[in-house]
C-alpha cells in the first residue's frame, strides 16, 4: 500500500488501528509475522488510548507531546507496580515503530527509557520451574483437564527452552524422529523475527525431553503442529494463558517465560559445571567455561548475542 500523506491515517485506512497495521505489513512485507503480530497489538492498546484519552482518530494528529503524554500514564504504572518497566518500553517502541512507518520518518519518535525508566537485563530471582518433577505434575493435571496440547507446550519450554510461539508450532512428530537420529532438534518455525530458517539452532534432547516429543507427537496426531486446525494462532495463545493463569499458582509457578529460564539454568550446569549465578548470588565458573556456556545456551535458546542470557541465568559478575 503507498502512502498518501493528505489522507486519514496517512492514507492507510480509516481506522487508526486498521491502518497501523498495514503500515507495518508495508515496511515489513511478507514474513516476520510475529512481529508484525506483536507491534499490531502493542499499537492497539495506543490507537484506544488515543481515541478514549484524547479523541483522536487520525495518526496524523499525533504528537511527541501525544506520544510524551501516553508514557507518563505508562510511567505512572510502572511506579504503582501495576506494569513492569519492559513491557512499558515494548508499548512504547511499537508506537515509534508504526508512527515511522506510517509518517516515512523519525521526527516524534520517543526514547522509551527516558519516560519509563531502564530495564534490567540481568535476572536477579531464580525462575520456578526448576524442579521438573513439579511441571511434569503440572502438565499431568493439564492433560487430565482434557488439554493435552498445551500440557506439551508446557513440557517443551521446560525441556528445549522453547518460547510459547515455538512448541506451539513444533511439527512434534518430525522433531521426535530428528531426536530419535540425531539426540537433537533443530528449531525453525515460531521464531522470533523468523531467523529460523535462516540460522541452524540445534537444541539437545534428553531421555526426559525425549519422552516430551513422545507425548507431543501424540497430542498433535495428524495435525501440522500442536495448534488446533480450527484456531488462529492468536485464538490459541490466549487460550494457552487462559489455561495455563488457571493451574499455574497450584504448582507454585509463574509464566511459562520461566521455565525457558529453568532449561537455561540447567543447562548451564551441564556446561560450566556450577550452578548457575542466579542461583548461587554469584559466578562460580571460571571466566571461560561461563563465556562458553553463555554462548551455547543463547543459540540454544534463539538469541543472536550471548549477553541476553544473563536475563535467564544471572550476571557474569
Amino acid at each position: 500500500m503507498n502512502k498518501m500523506e493528505g489522507r486519514r491515517n496517512f492514507g492507510y485506512g480509516k481506522q487508526m488501528e486498521w491502518a497501523g497495521k498495514q503500515a507495518l505489513k508495508d515496511r515489513y512485507g511478507n514474513g516476520r509475522y510475529g512481529t508484525v503480530a506483536g507491534h499490531t497489538e502493542r499499537w492497539r492498546q495506543f490507537a484506544a488510548w488515543c481515541r478514549r484519552e484524547r479523541g483522536i482518530r487520525d495518526a496524523r494528529r499525533v504528537n511527541r507531546s501525544t506520544v510524551s503524554q501516553y508514557g507518563a500514564g505508562l510511567a505512572d504504572k510502572v511506579t504503582a507496580n501495576a506494569m513492569s518497566v519492559s513491557y512499558a518500553q515494548n508499548l512504547l517502541s511499537s508506537v515509534n515503530v508504526v508512527l515511522q512507518s506510517m509518517r516515512g520518518d523519525r521526527r516524534i519518535r520517543i526514547a522509551p527509557a527516558a519516560l519509563v525508566g531502564k530495564r534490567s537485563h540481568v535476572r536477579e530471582q531464580a525462575p520456578a520451574g526448576l524442579d521438573r518433577q513439579t511441571v511434569r505434575q503440572c502438565a499431568d493435571q493439564l492433560r487430565q483437564n482434557g488439554h493435552e496440547r498445551i500440557a506439551s507446550v508446557v513440557e517443551l519450554a521446560r525441556e528445549l527452552g522453547l518460547r510459547l510461539r515455538e512448541a506451539s508450532m513444533l511439527d512434534a512428530r518430525a522433531a521426535l524422529r530428528q531426536a530419535r537420529k540425531l539426540g537433537a532438534v533443530n528449531i525453525t518455525a515460531g521464531t522470533k523475527g523468523g531467523r529460523g530458517h535462516r540460522v541452524d539452532r540445534w537444541v539437545p534432547v534428553t531421555k526426559v525431553g525425549m519422552g516430551c516429543l513422545v507425548r507431543a507427537a501424540k497430542a498433535q496426531g495428524a495435525g501440522r503442529n500442536l495448534i488446533p486446525a480450527d484456531l488462529t494462532w492468536r485464538q490459541w495463545n490466549t487460550r494457552v494463558h487462559h489455561v495455563w493463569a488457571a493451574v499455574r499458582d497450584d504448582f507454585s509457578l509463574k509464566k511459562l517465560h520461566d521455565l525457558r529460564a529453568a532449561y537455561a539454568c540447567e543447562r548451564y550446569r551441564a556446561l560450566a559445571g556450577s550452578v548457575a549465578p542466579v542461583i548461587a548470588g554469584r559466578r562460580l565458573a571460571g571466566r571461560d567455561a561461563d563465556r562458553a556456556a553463555r554462548q551455547t545456551i543463547a543459540q540454544e535458546l534463539g538469541h543472536a548475542r550471548s549477553d541476553v542470557v544473563a536475563a535467564y541465568i544471572g550476571g557474569a559478575r
